[in-house]
């Protein structure tokens, strides 16, 4: 993928998720380190936030659409809640007016666990709430994978 193919092979997909695995394993280790520490409450607050607000809403609306169809503000409020900006503003103005603490590791925690474990990230508007490939990318996969040859000299 680069800024004119916007688009992951499954090789450059599994290597993407491996960073995130990677992020998701050092946030991990550094909860796990801390255990006592951690005010839990705030910890299980932050990371069920996440999707009670950015995820839950959509699926419901999702399965309850004869069609599939869906307004465009679950993608909005799906993409502002699993959005590393979003969480990155709110733990360094969490940090700056309440202190550093150890909870918030659930931020990282939720969002690097969703990308590496499940695959999700940001939702575009023209692809389903639910994970389902579009006829389009479909067709180019089958395409760009049945290609003859690489752009690279071997």
């Amino acid at each position: 993928m680069d800024a004119r193919n916007l688009f992951d092979t499954r090789i450059t997909s599994r290597l993407v998720r491996l960073e995130w695995a990677v992020a998701l394993s050092v946030s991990g280790v550094a909860a796990l380190t801390h255990l006592s520490e951690i005010r839990w409450w705030l910890f299980v607050s932050l990371f069920l936030a996440i999707d009670l607000v950015g995820y839950i809403p959509g699926a419901i609306a999702f399965r309850r659409s004869p069609d599939g169809l869906i307004g465009r503000g679950y993608y909005v409020a799906y993409n502002l809640m699993h959005s590393l900006v979003t969480w990155a503003v709110f733990a360094g103005l969490w940090s700056w007016l309440v202190g550093l603490e150890w909870a918030l590791l659930a931020l990282p925690i939720h969002l690097m666990g969703d990308r590496a474990l499940f695959g999700n990230s940001l939702k575009p508007f023209g692809v389903s709430f639910e994970p389902a490939a579009h006829p389009a990318f479909a067709t180019f996969q089958r395409d760009y994978e049945g290609k003859e040859r690489d752009a690279v000299r071997v």
